[in-house]
């Protein structure tokens, strides 16, 4: 009886040591999620103003760009993969790498040949441990993104969708991410970014009118200026939609992960006690047993 208290004991404290841990990091989540959702809005003016300015030149002025063009002599397409840095976050990751496999699942099957390209560390893990082949990848600070980490990812891609076929370039990107809807959802969306296809919600509203305009120099030149920043703020947009899910996820991980300690707490100090109830009243009946056993043999 005395061994199953200690024991006991020891799950308590143990227990208690990890609901700690699990309450600072619900604590650390929930002081750096506003943050993220202000970076999401800040940079939503700008990405608003970019993407209607590349549709007004898309719309306006005919024009044959690599960039919003198909390509026809390569079946390789690139696909990028947003995931965490860290774990304890729920589902968060595995959602995402999921909503990846099947996308290239998809791929594979209409006979492409899939490049993959990774930002965090959890997705790496996970391709690595099955020898998938990563052509590129991106780690740290996965819930806080730089803007220079979205245009070294925009340029890496940028180059692959220019290159010729026989230097591995790709006719297709894809970004698989996490949508930040609330604090309660996030979603795990696919968007195909090349060849060009304004279909962000942050686009103007469709029964919109574009307003006409000239286009000086000329509309390729525009169109060299325009898509490359389109691109990069695109991608950067959906690092900082993905590091809001992140800490979301996070912080609903930690905060149910602390209701459990709590939970396991109450269960082992209610086991701890049965248990010295139960060494008390053995204590008790070796007493009576004793006394007995004197009192018959007198």
């Amino acid at each position: 009886m005395a061994g199953q208290q200690r024991v006991y004991r020891q799950r308590i404290r143990s227990t208690q040591s990890l609901k700690k841990i699990f309450r600072a990091m619900e604590l650390m989540a929930a002081s750096r999620i506003s943050k993220a959702r202000d970076r999401v809005a800040a940079a939503s003016p700008y990405s608003q103003a970019i993407t209607r300015a590349v549709s007004a030149v898309a719309t306006h002025a005919e024009v044959d760009h690599p960039l919003t063009s198909e390509r026809t002599d390569t079946q390789r397409v690139a696909v990028l993969l947003v995931t965490s840095d860290r774990g304890m976050a729920g589902a968060y990751s595995a959602s995402v790498i999921r909503e990846g496999e099947r996308l290239i699942e998809q791929l594979t099957a209409e006979g492409k040949t899939v490049s993959l390209y990774v930002a965090g560390r959890r997705g790496v893990s996970y391709f690595t441990f099955r020898h998938r082949e990563i052509t590129r990848q991106w780690t740290g600070a996965s819930d806080a993104p730089e803007v220079e980490t979205a245009e070294e990812i925009a340029s890496t891609l940028l180059d692959a969708f220019l290159a010729d076929a026989d230097e591995g370039g790709v006719s297709e990107l894809h970004v698989v991410y996490t949508r930040f809807v609330n604090m309660v959802t996030q979603t795990p969306r696919v968007v195909r970014m090349l060849p060009l296809e304004v279909v962000e919600g942050e686009a103007s509203d469709a029964s919109e009118m574009l307003p006409l305009y000239e286009f000086e120099p000329s509309p390729e030149e525009v169109l060299d200026a325009l898509l490359p920043r389109y691109i990069s703020s695109r991608i950067y947009s959906c690092l900082l939609q993905a590091a809001a899910s992140e800490l979301a996820a996070r912080q609903r991980a930690m905060h149910t992960a602390t209701e459990n300690a709590e939970d396991l707490i109450r269960t082992f100090t209610r086991l701890a006690n049965q248990a010295r109830q139960a060494e008390i009243t053995q204590e008790i009946s070796e007493i009576v047993s004793g006394a007995d056993a004197l009192s018959a043999s007198s």
